[in-house]
């Protein structure tokens, strides 16, 4: 089923995204994550592309795997750094035949050093010319990434808001956001992309805190920042790996409780492939939901 599809039928969605190990081993646990994640009835998951293509036929067998084993809604996604349109048609063309409805298109990191002589291969430089190839293409519904903080390469905001509008008239249809760690940053955003007329779908993004230094190094590649106070929260906490957890997962369901209560009907999970601190997060807010008392009706206790 298509992503848009899903959002407008179920409320609220969680989704859950994961990226392709580099061994047998590794694609064996992530299975296991996905299983037990299962339960939680996630509206999609995803699977990421490696750096310049590094990990696509890997990609490619993680999509078909839980598609098909575990029967769980599949996004995949694609970049298109050092790409042909040969090779993007013929993976588009596996993912189709896969049953895979939804792509995350993606323009893909800028490789460095040797790897970079691989640019002057590919045939597209930004993810607005892959979106477009795509559903000029092929009928898959393609989603797109926008940043709330802005992406790294972008000089200000209001340009990288203009990039997105390019990415939404080349023909996507749903938007996830990159991690963040302050919802008034997100609403921020929200409002400023709604003003300039983007209506589709806006998926934010969450990653439970499970290890200070993962964390710092994410937010450092990515350009999110974390409030000074988490900070030192964390901090406190450096050389307590189960007392970080403990604060990652609880940040993360109070960062979600107020997204949904402030009207967002979808959450996507940044797992790094290990289920248990997105299914506590998960979990919390499924109960809180079913134990929701709605305005108007008291309660009188003994």
């Amino acid at each position: 089923m298509r992503i848009p599809d899903i959002l407008a039928r179920d409320r609220p969605c969680f989704s859950f995204e994961f990226f392709p190990p580099k061994t047998e081993g590794g694609v064996a646990a992530l299975m296991m994550a996905a299983a037990q994640l299962r339960s939680l009835a996630p509206a999609f998951v995803s699977v990421t592309y490696g750096a310049g293509g590094s990990t696509r036929a890997r990609t490619l067998d993680v999509v078909k795997a839980m598609h098909h084993e575990l029967g769980l809604e599949v996004m995949a996604h694609l970049t298109c750094i050092g790409a042909t349109r040969r090779d993007l048609y013929a993976i588009l063309t596996e993912l189709k035949k896969a049953g895979i409805e939804n792509i995350l298109a993606l323009r893909g990191d800028q490789p460095s050093g040797p790897s970079a002589e691989a640019l002057e291969l590919g045939e597209f430089r930004h993810a607005s010319d892959l979106i477009r190839f795509v559903t000029s293409e092929f009928d898959f519904c393609v989603g797109a990434a926008c940043y709330p903080e802005k992406h790294l390469e972008s000089p200000d905001l209001a340009s990288d808001i203009s990039a997105l509008a390019a990415k939404v008239e080349a023909g996507a249809s749903f938007l996830i956001s990159q991690l963040f760690f302050d919802n008034a940053r997100f609403y921020d955003f929200l409002r400023r992309v709604r003003d300039v007329g983007i209506g589709v779908p806006i998926i934010p993004g969450i990653m439970p805190i499970t290890s200070v230094d993962q964390v710092k190094r994410f937010t450092t590649m990515c350009g999110a920042t974390i409030p000074a106070s988490l900070v030192r929260e964390l901090e406190d906490r450096r050389d307590q790996p189960e007392a970080v957890l403990d604060l990652g997962v609880a940040y993360a369901t109070l960062q979600c409780a107020d997204l949904l209560a402030a009207g967002v009907s979808a959450i996507h999970f940044y797992t790094l492939n290990r289920s248990p601190a997105a299914r506590a997060v998960v979990s919390a807010l499924l109960v809180a939901e079913r134990i929701r008392v709605p305005r108007g009706v008291g309660t009188s206790l003994p």
